[in-house]
């Protein structure tokens, strides 16, 4: 101390230091407390031995044992040494007064054979600081802290009646403040706060706020103690009517389950927690009536877990070509998702403990996601569950409720496997894009440990409250749209995109799958029904517009119906259905064929549009008028298509004298440009090509080519930029009839998803600027 001492001398006060476990005193405060540590008894000691002063400060930790400065609060009380007793075990019985309230400096902690006990430098703290308030207000929080006390007294039962009538007797602040800290029984933190406020005002605002706090938990545990008095009664009676039940139960030798529920848990050979908590559960089961509510609630519980796969797996195949042939059976097309299939299945073959396949299938509805699902699992040799989520919006459909609530039942995952009834499914969550959330949680978070391969080795449902291993389940996922999955949740998945089926694949479809089946369905021949090539086509074509076949099914279905009303009514023995007569039963055509230049002419190109039911065929119109050099455009464009209309006139200003164009034409001519079917929305970047070809057809003279269709996103100086969509489109314009296709260079590795149909009768145009897509689609002088 001797260095605190040389430094601190002139300034600070040095006395011994006692820090005190849960107690705070004040000035003018008497309070006593036992002294056993012996840092704390020398310093009792070396006070006794001076001028009986001792430095008495709070620890912030009741626990803590070696002692530093910032162990200790800041603030606390020089007091005087009143009187000391040795107890009979040899501990320390202390009495002392506050003097005044001082601020810790520095706390010299060192261990000193010489000084063995702690000392501090400490600051006298000005205890009746200046306060700014008025004295009405003084008066106000007087009363207020008055009235807080009376309602905490009443609440206290340890608190004598005469003590808290001589305290709301204090009309003056500060002896008000003193009598009711000295005799509460405030928490140590509480009072600690008190002792650190510095002048009237603050002090009695805080005390105020201590005193409603406690007085709140007073009244909460009055009415606990009502409550459990009043349970204390009927629970007595309760445990006097069971034991009779007991009783009597034992007397009628009625059996327990408990012994057959632990043979079956111990069976299983699960882990030891696992099998611990089981066998608790079966242990309760004794003495419980066999009748009663309880009972039932525990044989639900442990009827439920022991019915999980614990302990059973399918034998997977691992045949890749037996597995690719089942694929192509039941599906037609499907390449990406198929090759990831038979990818699995040969990882499978080499590494039979592989886990962690999460695929994730996107596409618009009707192309068979659901159903690839139920062929993956035959193709593998597993068991195929399929669990809807569509319109799931509490969290506790996928993790179970808590068994103490009434109706209590396991979550989608946990019966999932159930039904299953082995530990390697093939689980299908349909429509995953569909989830919501409210008040009762997100199902979305709670898929997010079930389709972690590295979190779901022991998934908890909130019904079973044990781990079950989800690792070698292979969970295969659905969707329309990937923009309201969650992103941690897309995350975890595998996304492989279906895009809408062609022409060509829906003819192929119906012919070798959707007939067969409708035909089977209403208990036909193939004899007795058959429909032509063409008539396929026609109802594909005239009688859908869709990404997938449902509705190509349906209409398929409905010539069975009608064929089985004629066979039926003795009309005809069979009826055979092509493209002329196939109106005669399903009405006029819904659908017309895409609008298309006939011959070549000026301002009218055929352009190639993507929709969610396939490509299209979008000719486009430019009209030049006599004007003021406005441009209009119309057909439902959206601003997209509008930005590449401006584009397309500015490059055609570019080229006007390559093309003999009036240079002067953007001042005194106006150019109209239309996209049929105004009624339909129109919007992207791919129209570009197709805007630049007919404004200087129209602007030039020049006719266009009838046999061509391109399609392009352009820029101002007059590259071509790649396009999405391109399987669809091409295989619009060979519906058509189109001869040529002018595409983007940079689309020429997308050729490979192209069907080869349309690869072998329709000659492909790569172009990099628009030269090459004027030179290809003008018509030569």
């Amino acid at each position: 101390m001797d260095i605190i001492k040389a430094e601190y001398k002139e300034n600070y006060e040095i006395y011994p230091v006692i820090p005190l476990r849960g107690v705070v005193a004040f000035p003018k405060m008497v309070v006593h407390f036992d002294v056993l540590r012996e840092k704390s008894v020398n310093a009792v000691r070396e006070a006794l031995a001076k001028d009986r002063k001792v430095f008495i400060v709070t620890q912030r930790d009741v626990f803590a044992e070696d002692i530093k400065k910032e162990d200790l609060y800041s603030t606390g009380v020089l007091a005087e040494i009143r009187q000391v007793l040795r107890t009979p075990d040899d501990m320390l019985r202390v009495l002392v007064e506050g003097v005044y309230k001082a601020k810790l400096v520095e706390l010299d902690d060192s261990e000193d054979t010489e000084n063995p006990y702690c000392e501090a430098a400490i600051k006298e703290i000005n205890n009746n600081k200046r306060c700014k308030a008025s004295g009405a207000e003084i008066e106000a929080m007087t009363r207020s802290v008055r009235d807080a006390f009376e309602n905490y007294s009443d609440l206290l039962p340890r608190m004598p009646r005469e003590l808290a009538a001589s305290i709301l007797c204090q009309d003056d602040p500060e002896k008000l403040f003193e009598n009711i800290v000295f005799n509460a029984d405030f928490q140590y933190t509480d009072k600690q706060g008190l002792l650190e406020q510095n002048d009237t005002m603050s002090r009695l605002t805080s005390l105020l706020a201590v005193l409603v706090k406690e007085t709140e938990v007073l009244e909460i545990e009055s009415d606990i103690h009502s409550q459990v008095k009043e349970s204390l009664n009927k629970n007595q009676r309760d445990v006097i009517l069971r034991e009779q039940m007991r009783v009597i139960s034992s007397q009628l030798d009625e059996s327990e389950d408990n012994e057959d529920y632990r043979e079956k848990i111990l069976e299983l050979k699960l882990e030891e927690k696992t099998t611990e908590k089981l066998c608790r559960e079966a242990d309760r089961l004794k003495g419980i009536p066999a009748s009663s509510q309880e009972a039932f609630v525990i044989k639900s519980y442990l009827d439920t877990v022991l019915s999980l796969p614990w302990n059973k797996e399918s034998k997977c195949k691992v045949n890749i070509k037996k597995a690719e042939s089942i694929l192509d059976k039941d599906h037609f097309g499907l390449k990406k998702v198929k090759d990831r299939i038979l990818e699995s299945i040969a990882v499978h073959a080499i590494n039979p403990d592989v886990t962690g396949q999460i695929i994730c299938l996107v596409g618009p509805p009707g192309v068979g996601k659901t159903s690839i699902g139920k062929s993956i699992a035959r193709a593998l040799g597993r068991e195929y569950v399929r669990v809807s989520l569509g319109g799931v919006r509490d969290e506790s459909d996928i993790r179970g409720h808590r068994k103490t609530y009434v109706g209590a039942m396991p979550g989608r995952i946990i019966n999932a496997m159930i039904q299953a009834g082995t530990k390697n499914p093939l689980i299908l969550f349909d429509e995953i894009d569909k989830m919501s959330n409210d008040f009762r949680g997100d199902p979305s978070a709670a898929m997010l440990e079930v389709l972690d391969s590295e979190q779901n080795k022991e998934f908890r449902d909130h019904y079973t409250e044990v781990p079950f291993d989800l690792s070698k389940v292979m969970f295969i996922t659905t969707a329309n749209t990937t923009s309201t999955i969650p992103a941690p949740l897309l995350d975890r998945m595998e996304v492989i995109e279906i895009t809408s089926y062609t022409r060509e694949e829906k003819f192929h479809i119906a012919k070798e799958h959707l007939i067969p089946k409708q035909l089977k369905k209403h208990g036909l021949k193939a004899a007795q029904m058959k429909i032509t090539d063409k008539g396929i086509y026609k109802l594909v074509d005239s009688y859908t517009r869709e990404a997938g076949v449902r509705n190509l099914e349906r209409n398929i279905g409905s010539l069975c119906r009608k064929t089985a009303k004629e066979i039926v009514y003795g009309n005809s023995e069979k009826i055979n259905f092509n493209e002329k007569n196939i109106s005669k039963y399903l009405g006029p055509e819904k659908y017309l064929p895409d609008a298309r230049s006939e011959f070549d002419e000026t301002g009218l190109v055929n352009g190639l549009a993507w929709t969610a039911a396939g490509g299209v065929l979008m000719p486009l119109e430019v009209a030049v008028l006599d004007g003021k050099g406005s441009t209009e455009v119309t057909g439902s464009l959206g601003d997209v298509m509008k930005e590449s209309a401006k584009l397309a006139v500015s490059y055609s200003r570019s080229v006007a004298d390559r093309y003999s164009i009036d240079r002067e034409f953007y001042k005194n001519k106006d150019i109209h440009i239309h996209a049929p079917e105004g009624a339909v929305p129109k919007d992207g970047p791919s129209a570009g090509v197709t805007m630049v070809t007919a404004i200087i057809s129209a602007l030039s003279g020049i006719k266009v080519r009838s046999d061509v269709a391109m399609t392009g996103e352009i820029t101002l100086h007059g590259r071509v930029l790649p396009i999405g969509g391109l399987r669809e489109k091409t295989m619009a314009a060979y519906k058509e009839g189109i001869k040529k296709v002018i595409i983007p260079e940079k689309n020429r590795a997308d050729l490979e998803e192209v069907d080869d149909v349309v690869k072998e009768n329709i000659e492909f145009v790569f172009a990099k600027t628009l030269d090459d897509v004027l030179d290809n689609a003008l018509v030569k002088e």
